[in-house]
């Protein structure tokens, strides 16, 4: 008989065993070794058998054992002391506090600008497997930035949803095809608990629904070593069954059912981190942290809060919003971005009769919908509203920022792409997470023992010695080959195997071969079949007598991706050749802890996505932790860090009409380099056995990708670069309001007046009749501002070389300077600037003007731009 619905009852510790509560709602243990075998020396079989669930293991333990553990004094006393090592961890200063007594702009208080707390908000939340929260890479991303902060003191509050029933496990039907299983969490056997409001009861919020409706979410908080992360659940009783449903899966669903995920996720996050800060004793939020687009109705609830609280207009609040905004696009495709029906959007914004929204009442709902407009006026796009709320935007790679910045290009009008305000923050990936413990001593060797969440260097490389590296990668590969016949015989059962037809699985793959991993989303443009493109050839690359290569092979498709599934089918069925199955293998339900022993076991890996399609890409930077070499199409994190020693860069085809022909190229470049470059490396031995070469590039790829791949760089630069200058901009705008409305006054009177602005006049003098280098040219241009005032505006010398259409190339800009307000001509506003002639050939210049006010953080942040 089935149960109508589950719950779970925690269990009673022992007085004596108290603190071992603390140490597993701390989801610290997740990372840290110490306090793992500890709990795993409760009940070794139970830890096995639950899979590192300490929550599940208390559950399932006897009271005989735990009463047998409370007497246990070297039990305990490992148990203080790990407790009393967490405390150290959560309240001694780390590095931002450092940056904080070192930071020299100051509040009026005399305290550092950079923010006391920053509210990051992501639709998914990848931390540890016990708590399955997360699809994919963004994820995980999100994961290892909390858990990377939690280690700098950064003080960030995550804001999630809870899901019911996550993602998805995977399983394969006996044709190859995926099959997904939804089964069901109770929060209460997840570690995570009630947040508390000020008065002691369990957070809740509630957001207006279209029909006098109302959906409520209670807040539950996973402690994420330091850092808090609030995940928000729907599934109560206050809800009918339909609003229940908001969080019951992890993009499940039509668009409607995505829509109220991400209205609860902006508006229902904001009301609820404001109450868990205010009750917690945290400051309220200085910077809001958009990771992507889902989070995009955080921005209008804040404009809310503002106009309700302190009688700013619509574009007042904007303005005082945006300053403490930063928006994350993870998305290189125009398809990947979320777009809602305008039509759909309307509905939940659910105008009254003055045409402001119930959903956020006195916000119009014209100007709201005007923040989501593109050139498709029936769509809504959350990545352009995120844009316009935001004052700082990233990429995740430097070349994501690249392709970011022409394909949102159209946004910022007369903009050249690379002027687009789009910076990039290279993604990274936490090490204590994703490296093997004895591969984390030997980080820490390499680095000389220097905090590794802050070293820019591991200067110490030459210390650990070859022998140590080499039977280290063995090590690792043969956890990787043991898990893999585990996972492979459990496969085949589920997919209709007999007992007596599962001893293959017990000789399958060779802890002595060079191993290849592929591990990922499967999508169209990740081209997991790319390795298929000739069969025969990898065929021959597998089996070669004297150099076998093996293959391990894991990733889900999107439950409604139909393309990606075949895909997936295509590979399984490559995979079940009784000739090949020993060589080339596919494990179903990729999740984190699969990911660590496939990205730490395996010498290569492997990633061929359609360049520029990956946007940054971090499972190669798990297995580069790991002394893993990568062999990468140039995208993504991969198109900035490889040097030429650190792993193979598969030649890519641009510009080659057609995708088929594309890969055939690419599939080609990629047999010629494992066939000569990487399985040669490998199998090179000198008179003791060892692979000189390959341990040498091991040694390389550690000590010089181990600190730039690192998620704590990745967080020091958000700091840095993102979190610091939007907590100074917002403290100028919002500490005294009144800048805030006159900012937007000046920007409306910009706005206003600039269909006015041109350049009158343009003229030059001083470089003759045959300009040549050295030659000092001075440009004069006589300007109508259109009624603003010479401080609203900067002008601009725009010079390049031409081409034979007139277009600019290689532009460098100068300041003019302004000399007077009208010459005698009345031509209006002068401005001049003198040029040295320093290039040869053909030479173009033109004049601009631009908005200038010290509040912009970009020259392009108004999408303004007048050319001569």
């Amino acid at each position: 008989m089935k149960a109508l619905r589950r719950f779970t009852v925690r269990p009673q510790l022992p007085s004596r065993l108290e603190p071992l509560g603390a140490l597993i709602r701390n989801l610290r243990w997740s990372w840290h070794p110490a306090s793992q075998d500890l709990f795993a020396d409760i009940d070794r079989s139970l830890w096995a058998k639950f899979e590192g669930d300490p929550l599940k293991l208390l559950g399932a333990v006897s009271v005989d054992r735990l009463e047998e553990l409370a007497a246990d004094e070297e039990f305990v006393g490992r148990m203080h002391a790990l407790a009393a090592d967490l405390d150290h961890y959560l309240t001694d200063p780390r590095w931002y506090q450092h940056q904080q007594e070192l930071d020299t702009e100051r509040r009026p208080d005399g305290t550092s600008v950079l923010p006391r707390t920053i509210a990051y908000f992501s639709m998914e939340f990848g931390v540890t497997e016990v708590l399955p929260n997360y699809s994919g890479g963004l994820g995980i991303l999100a994961g290892d930035h909390l858990k990377s902060a939690s280690d700098l003191g950064v003080p960030i509050v995550g804001v999630g949803l809870l899901y019911r029933f996550g993602y998805f496990w995977q399983s394969l039907s006996s044709d190859g095809w995926q099959q997904e299983h939804y089964p069901a969490h109770d929060p209460q056997g997840l570690p995570i608990e009630r947040a508390l409001g000020a008065d002691g009861e369990q957070i809740s919020v509630t957001v207006p629904i279209p029909g006098g409706r109302s959906l409520t979410a209670r807040a539950w908080v996973a402690r994420v070593g330091r850092v808090p992360l609030l995940l928000l659940d729907a599934d109560i009783e206050a809800n009918d069954d339909f609003l229940r449903q908001t969080t019951d899966r992890l993009y499940g669903g039509d668009q409607d059912h995505r829509i109220r995920q991400e209205i609860l996720l902006g508006v229902g996050g904001v009301r609820a981190v404001t109450a868990y800060a205010a009750a917690n004793g945290l400051s309220a939020p200085e910077v809001f942290h958009m990771n992507e687009g889902h989070a995009g109705f955080l921005g209008l609830e804040r404009i809310r809060e503002l106009m309700t609280s302190s009688g700013l207009s619509f574009n007042e609040a904007l303005s005082a919003v945006r300053a403490g905004t930063v928006f994350t696009t993870h998305t290189p495709v125009p398809a990947g971005i979320d777009r809602f029906p305008m039509d759909l959007v309307n509905y939940y914004l659910d105008a009254d009769h003055d045409g402001c929204a119930r959903l956020l009442p006195g916000l119009p709902v014209g100007d709201v919908l005007a923040l989501g407009a593109e050139h498709d006026p029936s769509r809504f796009n959350m990545a352009h509203m995120g844009l316009r709320l935001a004052q700082r935007a990233n990429g995740v790679a430097k070349l994501h920022g690249v392709v970011s910045r022409l394909m949102f290009n159209g946004l910022y009008p007369g903009f050249e792409p690379d002027e687009v305000p789009i910076g990039s923050v290279t993604n990274g990936v936490h090490l204590p997470t994703w490296a093997a413990r004895e591969m984390y001593d030997v980080a820490g060797d390499m680095a000389d023992w220097q905090d590794l969440a802050s070293a820019d260097e591991w200067p110490a490389a030459d210390r650990v010695s070859s022998e140590r590296l080499w039977n280290l990668r063995n090590t690792l590969r043969g956890r990787l080959v043991e898990m893999a016949r585990s996972t492979a015989r459990v496969s085949a059962m589920q997919r209709g195997a007999s007992i007596a037809e599962l001893g293959w699985t017990e000789s399958i793959l060779d802890p002595e071969v060079l191993t290849i991993g592929f591990a990922r989303r499967v999508s169209t443009y990740k081209r997991l079949t790319l390795m298929l493109r000739d069969p025969e050839r990898l065929r021959r690359i597998l089996l070669d007598p004297d150099r076998p290569v093996q293959i391990i092979i894991a990733g889900k498709a999107h439950p409604a991706d139909e393309y990606g599934k075949r895909f997936m089918q295509e590979m399984v069925r490559f995979t079940d050749d009784p000739a090949l199955r020993h060589r080339i293998v596919f494990l179903p339900d990729y999740d984190m802890s699969m990911a660590r022993v496939l990205c730490a076991g395996s010498d290569v890996w492997l990633n061929n996505p359609v360049r520029p399609q990956e946007a940054s890409g971090t499972s190669g930077m798990k297995a580069a932790l790991n002394g893993g070499l990568n062999l990468s199409i140039s995208d993504g994190w991969w198109d900035e860090l490889y040097d030429g020693h650190d792993g193979w860069a598969i030649p890519t085809a641009d510009g080659v009409d057609g995708d088929s022909r594309r890969d055939d190229l690419e599939a080609a470049a990629l047999y010629s380099l494992i066939e000569k470059r990487v399985a040669p490396l490998f199998y090179e031995r000198n008179a003791a056995g060892l692979p000189e070469g390959w341990v040498d590039t091991v040694r390389h790829t550690l000590s010089y990708l181990g600190p730039r791949v690192q998620a704590t760089r990745m967080v020091r630069d958000y700091v840095t670069g993102y979190y610091g200058p939007a907590s100074a901009y917002s403290l100028k705008v919002t500490s005294d309001l009144t800048v805030a409305k006159q900012l937007a006054a000046w920007k409306d009177d910009v706005r206003a007046s600039w269909p006015n602005v041109r350049v009158v006049n343009v003229d030059t003098s001083g470089i003759g009749a045959e300009p040549s280098l050295g030659n000092v040219m001075t440009v004069r241009a006589y300007l109508d501002l259109g009624g603003l005032s010479p401080e609203d505006v900067e002008v601009q010398t725009v010079t390049g070389r031409v081409d034979e259409s007139e277009q600019l190339h290689d532009i460098t800009y100068s300041t003019m300077t302004f000399v007077d307000g009208q010459d005698q001509r009345g031509d209006g506003f002068r401005y001049e600037a003198e040029l040295p002639l320093q290039r040869s050939g053909p030479v173009g210049y033109t004049v601009r003007v631009l908005p200038k006010n010290g509040l912009l953080a970009s020259p392009a942040e108004l999408g303004l731009v007048t050319i001569a």
